[in-house]
C-alpha cells in the first residue's frame, strides 16, 4: 500500500487501511476492499485477490501521475475477518466499519477458549467496546464500496468470460436441526418398535433436496439453469449422531441446513416449508425435535449505477489487458456472502467477479489465471480513470 502511494494504518479490529486524499480530502471516499482471512484448508485467491488487484490499480494510477488528481479520497481496506471461522461470526472487519458489529462478540471464545477480546489484546489492540464502536464510518463520508472477488462458482468459466459483475448477493438462513429418539441395542429392538432419528433425518434431508430443486427450477428467471444461485440453493453440510456406534440405534441426530436465495420471500417461504416437514416427520415417528435459526441475512441488491459502470469497466479491462473483445459482461448473483454484504449497511456497493478454474473455491485447488487477475485490476483502473475523464469533460 505504501509503495502504491497510500498512507497506512491498522485499526482496532485488525483491518489494514491504505488511503490517499486525492484532490479533495473532504469529499466522500471511495472504499475498495476484500478480506485477508481464509477458511481451513483454503486456496490463496478468496479474499486476497480483491486486495491485490485494488493495490495494483491504485499503484498504476499513481505511476501515471493521476492519483493526486482523483476527485475524492480512495481507501483500500484489507478486512481482518470475513469468513468467521475462528469466532463463528462472519464479517468482523467490515461489520465494524459499517457499524453493525455487536460488542458482545468480544466475549465469544474460539475452540481453544480464547476470547475475541483476548486475541485483540495479543495483537496489541485495545479490545474494548469503546474501541470497536469508534470504528464505525460516517455514511456521509463514504461515496461507495467496490469489491473484486473470485466467483467461487463455474458460470464465468462455462461462458468463457474472465470477468462478471454482481447484481445481487443472496440472502441466507442457517438452521440447526436436532431430532431426539430412543437409544437402543441394534440387535434386540424390532424395527417397528424403534424410535430411530436417523431414518427420520434421512427423510427430512431428501425432502429438502426435492423441495429446493423444484422451487429453484420453478422460479428460475434466467434462460438456462447454470446460474442456479439466482433463485434458490439448499445444503445439508453437517450431520452427526449420538452415540455414533455401529451397534447402537442413535438416540439423537443433529444436522445443519443452509438456504440461500436473492429472493428473501422465496427463502423464508422455503424455510417454513422445511420446518413444517421436519415437524411432520418427527410426529409420525414419535420423535421430539428442535430447530434453531443460527444465522439470518437478507439479500443485498448492488447499486444499479455502480453495476452499470463496473460492467463498462470490466469490458474495458478485458479489452486493454487481454486484447480481446466481449459482446457483453454477464450479470451474476452471488450465492456466497462477501464483505460487500456488510458494507451495504453503510453505503452503495458494487462487485466484480473473476473466473476461477472449475468453479472451485474454499480448497487448496482454488485457482485463477494470471491473465484474469490482470484483467480484473485493469477493470478497476478503468473505473478509476473514468472518474478522471468525467472531471476533465
Amino acid at each position: 500500500m505504501i509503495d502504491a502511494g497510500l498512507n497506512t494504518w491498522i485499526d482496532e479490529i485488525g483491518n489494514i487501511h491504505g488511503r490517499t486524499d486525492g484532490s479533495n480530502s473532504s469529499a466522500p471516499a471511495l472504499l475498495i476492499g476484500s478480506h485477508l482471512d481464509t477458511v481451513i484448508g483454503a486456496g490463496k485467491y478468496d479474499g486476497a485477490l480483491g486486495i491485490v488487484t485494488a493495490i495494483a490499480a491504485v499503484k498504476s494510477l499513481n505511476k501515471k501521475g493521476k492519483l493526486f488528481r482523483f476527485p475524492r479520497p480512495i481507501e483500500i481496506i484489507a478486512f481482518s475477518d470475513e469468513e468467521g471461522i475462528r469466532f463463528q461470526s462472519t464479517f468482523l472487519g467490515s461489520a465494524a466499519i459499517a457499524g453493525t458489529l455487536s460488542t458482545q462478540l468480544l466475549s465469544v471464545r474460539d475452540k481453544s477458549g480464547t476470547t475475541l477480546r483476548d486475541s485483540l489484546h495479543q495483537a496489541s489492540l485495545k479490545g474494548s467496546e469503546e474501541s470497536l464502536l469508534h470504528l464505525k464510518y460516517d455514511k456521509f463520508a463514504v461515496w461507495g464500496y467496490i469489491e473484486v472477488h473470485i466467483e467461487q462458482g463455474p458460470v464465468l468459466e462455462f461462458k468463457k468470460i474472465p470477468l462478471g459483475v454482481v447484481e445481487a448477493i443472496a440472502g441466507q438462513t442457517r438452521l440447526k436441526v436436532t431430532l431426539q429418539g430412543l437409544q437402543g441395542h441394534a440387535g434386540t429392538v424390532p424395527m417397528l418398535m424403534r424410535k430411530d432419528p436417523m431414518p427420520a433425518a434421512a427423510k427430512a434431508i431428501l425432502h429438502i433436496e426435492e423441495l429446493c430443486t423444484k422451487r429453484g427450477d420453478d422460479n428460475e428467471k434466467a434462460s438456462s439453469h447454470i446460474d442456479s444461485t439466482a433463485q434458490l440453493v439448499c445444503t445439508v453440510g453437517e450431520i452427526s449422531s449420538w452415540p455414533g456406534a455401529s451397534n447402537v440405534i442413535p438416540g439423537q441426530v443433529v444436522f445443519t441446513v443452509d438456504i440461500r436465495s436473492r429472493d428473501d420471500y422465496l427463502r423464508e417461504e422455503t424455510v417454513l416449508k422445511i420446518e413444517s416437514n421436519i415437524h411432520n416427520v418427527a410426529r409420525a415417528r414419535a420423535l421430539s425435535y428442535n430447530i434453531e435459526r443460527k444465522h439470518e441475512a437478507k439479500a443485498v441488491k448492488c447499486d444499479s449505477e455502480l453495476t452499470h459502470r463496473l460492467k463498462a469497466a470490466a469490458k474495458s479491462g478485458i479489452s486493454k489487458f487481454l486484447d480481446s473483445e466481449v459482446s457483453d459482461i454477464p450479470l451474476l448473483t452471488s450465492g456466497a456472502g462477501h464483505d460487500a454484504m456488510a458494507m451495504a449497511r453503510l453505503t452503495k456497493v458494487g462487485m466484480i467477479f473473476v473466473r476461477c478454474t472449475g468453479g472451485i473455491s474454499h480448497s487448496p485447488a482454488e485457482h485463477v489465471l494470471e491473465d484474469d487477475i490482470g484483467a480484473a485490476s485493469s477493470a478497476l483502473l478503468s473505473f478509476l480513470e473514468h472518474e478522471l475523464d468525467l472531471l476533465d469533460s
